[in-house]
């Protein structure tokens, strides 16, 4: 089979290489770093052209080589797409390739790629258009194929690729999976004939449930990383697809197979799907999540001026757990000002009535008479003469059981003819006009009388697999998401200077498209645990730090190297306290406001650099062992060492390399300031002392 090159085209220092067979003349696509095409060695592997456009319409040939039931990659609408016309164009800032494949009968497929100039990754998509006279239904369409991993060496690279993951649950988010292709058993047959696939993804109204959706692929001996991340709301579906030499990673939509998804595409009509996030890079993973989360910069940097400095926030939550009242906030606020906070949250349970639990009484969103017996005119009042500006806390698309708006079920979704109900929740049709303006009223309404700087979004139950209203359940939750994230679009037009903070059972929405829309996110929900560390470092790999709200939760009977301890974990994104701050001593207080302090000095740092973590792996969350090392190094070279100390034998001394950034120590955070730190041809050392404690450095 001859394969022949369409283009080669250069972004930044990525090269993208197109090619089709001269047959079929399907197209190809695979890249690599610029400075290795003279390494490129793809004429010499075996490899058939997977072609770019990848979908299956209803009625066309399922693929074969035992791939129907596990993938719909390389069926038979794919391989009826051939090459048309390849466009380049520049738009100030933005770079498009425009690659147009045609079906003979009638369909169109553009594959577009959005390159901003100086960023280190690029944006793609495709655009399906059905140019015939009739009707037909998509059941998937994935939003990038890249190919010919590895391009750097012969045949099938055996012992040389490694597929990394992204894992999620509830408080354990971000954790990294390195597998190989060969325990993955993705290596080809004797044949190169039968399909190897690994489809992972996940189901509902919650991206970050199981996986993040992030796929990378490692060349092990070349040192080169290719990886994507997709930004979606809803169900979506990566593949790691081989039949021969070339190993291939694509995405999107989660499709029929794995979620229930059919659309209806008429005559003359168009369907785009969500745009992937693409980069390749020579390095690590460190440095090729960097580039890929670097990619939000530009969303954040458009967000409220005030939040370019990074403010401190305060939420109540974890001082009053959901029964936030004047009375209490009152107490709160006289502990906490004038110590340095910005923001004032009020979470849950501002509307709850007497004896109803908050996470059951969403929905009405009622000011409690009880609660707040003067309305929350008077406590914003206090929270602002305090010089914070309030925040406040919604869950704006589902609706508890024990709401009056539990029973509006011609507003709520439904699946089957009946409403969509969970054990504690129903949820919001978010395309219904008279749900809009009901949440218009009810959120913005709110946010507006009361002078509201700031909202916590919450989101705490998952659709599932998909809902009624539209041709298949996976296209009834795609249409309620994208109506959901429309109305978050209307709050910031509406209210353009409000900070939003994006928040789904702590760390359930953190995928590029919501984290665009926001200033922060709750990085989890593990408020008070030994893990926080873990976590916030894992995902420093799937969002930009300077949007990972971590909590410090402090408590009236810990001791100051476990507030240290806490303190610090802050340090890996953006600052948020709470706990019992009006029973606390003077000494605690001063380990807390030292640790602010240092926060506020390092923060350049936080807000824009580069990752690395380094030490041993933490193979438990829960009963952490070893030591775990953050290095961000900012844009000029100065730096933030994070040093946390976890169970078991520590090394007598951690030592951390500095190469490439500053070695001159500013500062030192420590509970006690009796850390043993210092630096010595571009190394930092640092003599261990004790378990569970943590320090901080700040180089310039």
């Amino acid at each position: 089979m001859a394969i022949e090159r369409i283009s080669e085209i250069q972004l930044g220092d990525m090269l993208l290489v197109f090619e089709q067979e001269t047959d079929f003349k399907r197209v190809g696509f695979y890249m690599m770093p610029a400075g290795m095409a003279a390494q490129d060695v793809c004429h010499r592997k075996f490899y058939r052209i997977n072609s770019l456009a990848q979908l299956k319409l209803m009625g066309d040939i399922y693929p074969n080589c035992y791939g129907n039931g596990q993938t719909m990659h390389n069926c038979e609408t794919a391989n009826l797409f051939e090459y048309d016309t390849q466009t380049v164009e520049s738009e100030g800032e933005k770079t498009y390739i425009r690659t147009v494949m045609r079906d003979h009968r009638g369909y169109d497929l553009v594959n577009v790629i959005t390159w901003y100039q100086g960023e280190e990754s690029f944006e793609m998509k495709n655009i399906f258009t059905n140019h015939s006279e009739d009707m037909v239904t998509l059941e998937m369409i994935a939003s990038f194929e890249m190919g010919n991993l590895t391009p750097f060496e012969e045949g099938m690279a055996p012992d040389t690729l490694t597929v990394h993951r992204l894992r999620s649950k509830w408080s354990h988010e971000g954790r990294l999976v390195s597998e190989t292709v060969e325990d993955l058993q993705l290596e080809p047959s004797w044949s190169n004939w039968s399909v190897g696939v690994e489809r992972f993804g996940q189901r509902g109204s919650m991206p970050v449930m199981k996986y993040f959706p992030f796929v990378a692929v490692e060349d092990t001996k070349n040192h080169v990383l290719w990886g994507a991340q997709l930004a979606h709301e809803a169900s979506w579906q990566m593949e790691i697809y081989r039949q021969d030499d070339g190993l291939h990673i694509s995405g999107g939509l989660a499709d029929r197979d794995f979620g229930h998804w059919m659309k209806n595409i008429g005559a003359g009509e168009s369907f785009e799907t969500p745009a992937a996030i693409l980069s390749v890079c020579s390095g690590d993973i460190d440095q090729l999540c960097h580039r890929l989360v670097s990619a939000g910069e530009k969303y954040v940097e458009q967000g409220p001026e005030e939040e370019q400095g990074l403010p401190i926030i305060f939420n109540e939550y974890c001082t009053t757990w959901g029964c936030p009242s004047h009375e209490n906030i009152a107490g709160i606020i006289h502990a906490v000002k004038n110590r340095g906070f910005d923001y004032f949250v009020i979470d849950c349970g501002w509307f709850k009535e007497d004896g109803v639990p908050w996470d059951i009484s969403m929905g009405d969103y009622n000011v409690s008479d009880t609660l707040f017996p003067e309305g929350l005119e008077k406590t914003v009042e206090l929270i602002r003469d305090a010089g914070m500006r309030p925040g406040i806390w919604f869950e704006i698309d589902n609706v508890g059981r024990a709401a009056k708006a539990y029973e509006l079920t011609d507003h709520l979704l439904k699946r089957d003819g009946h409403p969509l109900t969970t054990y504690s929740r129903r949820f919001w049709d978010m395309k219904d006009p008279w749900v809009k303006e009901y949440l218009g009223e009810k959120v913005i309404g709110t946010l507006r009388k009361y002078g509201f700087g700031y909202m916590k979004m919450d989101y705490n139950d998952t659709i599932g697999i998909g809902c009624d209203g539209a041709e298949s359940l996976g296209e009834g939750l795609r249409q309620n998401m994208e109506a959901s994230l429309d109305f978050v679009r209307q709050v910031k037009e509406e209210l353009p200077d409000l900070v939003l903070e994006n928040c789904a059972s702590g760390g359930h929405k953190l995928e590029p498209l919501m984290m665009s829309l926001c200033s922060m996110a709750s990085f989890s929900d593990a408020h008070e645990t030994e893990e926080i560390p873990i976590i916030a470092a894992n995902l420093h790999r799937a969002i930009l730090p300077r949007q990972s709200q971590i909590w410090a939760v402090i408590r009236r009977d810990d001791s100051l190297k476990r507030i240290g301890y806490s303190i610090a974990n802050t340090f890996l994104g953006r600052m948020c306290l709470s706990g019992d701050v009006t029973e606390l001593s003077d000494e605690q207080w001063d380990v807390i406001e030292r640790g602010m302090a240092f926060y506020r000095e390092t923060a350049p740092v936080i807000r824009k650099g580069m990752t690395r973590r380094i030490g041993p792996k933490i193979t438990s969350d829960r009963y952490p062992q070893g030591y775990q090392v953050v290095l961000r190094t900012g844009v000029s070279g100065e730096a933030l060492v994070v040093i946390h100390c976890f169970q078991g034998d520590l090394p007598e001394t951690i030592e951390v390399d500095l190469t490439g950034c500053a070695s001159q120590i500013a500062n030192i955070y420590s509970y006690d300031k009796k850390a043993d730190i210092h630096v010595k041809d571009q190394t930092l050392f640092y003599r261990t002392r004790e378990n569970m404690s943590a320090v901080a450095v700040h180089l310039i």
